[in-house]
Formats: C-alpha cells, structure tokens, sequence
C-alpha cells in the first residue's frame, strides 16, 4: 500500500519554507518549542468555545494559528537543537486534545439544533457524526503510534492530521457563505468522519501486510 495523502510533500514542505522566518524570529526571541506548543493548545480551546457559539468563519481564522503554531514548534525544535522524546511526546498529546476541544465546540452547536427544535434530527445525527470523526481522528493517531511499537513505519492514509486540519479550517471558511455555509460545515464534518476511519483501516491492513512479510522472511 504506498503512502500517500491529500495533501502533497511539496505543499507540506513549502509551508514549513514559508514559516522559516517567523520560526527563526521567535527563537531569537527566547521561546521554547514547548511554550509554542501550548499556545496552540490555547488557541484550540478558544476555537472550540467559538465553533460552540456557530460562528465557524472565525473559528477557522483562529485554527489557521493554531494550526501555524502546531507547525512552528517542531520546526523550532529541530532549528535551535532542542529535540527531545519528551517534547514530541508532548506534542503529540496536545495535538489529541487540540482535536477534541474543535470537536467538542462542534458537537455542542449542533446538540443545541436539538435542544430548541425537539423534531429536528439534525442535530443529533450530527452529533453522532462528530462522535465518529473524532474517535476517527484518534485511531489514526493510534494505529501509527501501535505500529511504530511493533516496529513499522506506519504514515500511509489519506486523512491524517495535517489533512483534517486543513480540511476543517477550508470548511469553516466557506461556511461564512450566506445560506449554505451550515450545510458545507456539515459536508466537511461528514468528509472527515468517513476518510479519517477508512484510514485508521488502511492503516491496519498496511501493518497487517508489513508483518506477515516479516513472518514469511522468517
């Protein structure tokens, strides 16, 4: 199964070229990747609570910086020479809680759908999607990190984290369109709900590949 994703190594790449400067400028700066970090993680709740609120444009806007953040404290890591297990530990666990805060503000705007029109099933059916983009999200995760245990390189999948992230923030922008803009919200949610676990599934079938080649070279 090759790796591959939505997004193309050469756009990854050329947005990590384009934050060059602005990384250099905060290690001149004294901040540490760990403090980047957690500013992400900042600015993911606040989306959160404004993605609760439906006003998905500006919770995109904000996201963007969350997202900016999350790609600069890596890169400033490897810039100023302060990679550590722990750091990327940790940076792995505030990216699982950046995702449940954005979820979590989703599924509480679309439960309140629910709450002030007891006929509409909308809401509900939304938030049972919600539910399964970001268990979705987290087997991704979880299924390269079980693999990686087991001694398998396992980054193969269309929807990984830097795809949902620019997926979302894509979606939350349009749904600034008058009229349609909810049911593009919705759309981009149901997108992820579904690409994310088909590729917790790719995932599994990969490392159950890799590992009945090793069994058959033993």
């Amino acid at each position: 199964m090759p790796e591959y994703s939505l997004l193309s190594e050469k756009i990854k790449e050329g947005f990590v070229r384009a934050m060059a400067p602005f990384c250099s400028f905060l290690s001149g700066l004294g901040v540490s990747p760990n403090a980047l970090s957690l500013v992400g993680l900042s600015l993911s709740m606040i989306a959160g609570l404004i993605y609760a609120n439906g006003a998905f444009f500006c919770a995109g806007a904000v996201l963007i910086l969350a997202g900016t953040c999350d790609v600069l404290d890596g890169q400033m890591a490897r810039l100023t020479g302060r990679i550590s297990s722990f750091g990327a530990f940790l940076d792995s666990a505030i990216d699982r809680f950046s995702e449940l805060f954005v979820f979590l503000g989703l599924a509480w705007h679309f439960s309140r759908l629910s709450a002030n029109d007891p006929e509409s099933f909308l809401g509900s059916v939304m938030v049972l999607i919600i539910i399964l983009a970001l268990s979705g999200s987290f087997m991704v995760s979880y299924t390269r990190a079980r693999a990686e245990g087991l001694g398998v390189d396992c980054k193969v999948g269309w929807m990984q984290r830097p795809e949902r992230i620019a997926l979302i923030i894509l979606g939350s922008l349009l749904a600034g369109i008058p009229v349609v803009g909810q049911y593009i919200m919705i759309g981009t949610i149901l997108i992820i709900a579904v690409l994310s676990n088909y590729t917790a599934v790719q995932r599994i079938i990969y490392v159950k590949n890799q590992l009945s080649g090793e069994s058959r070279e033993e």
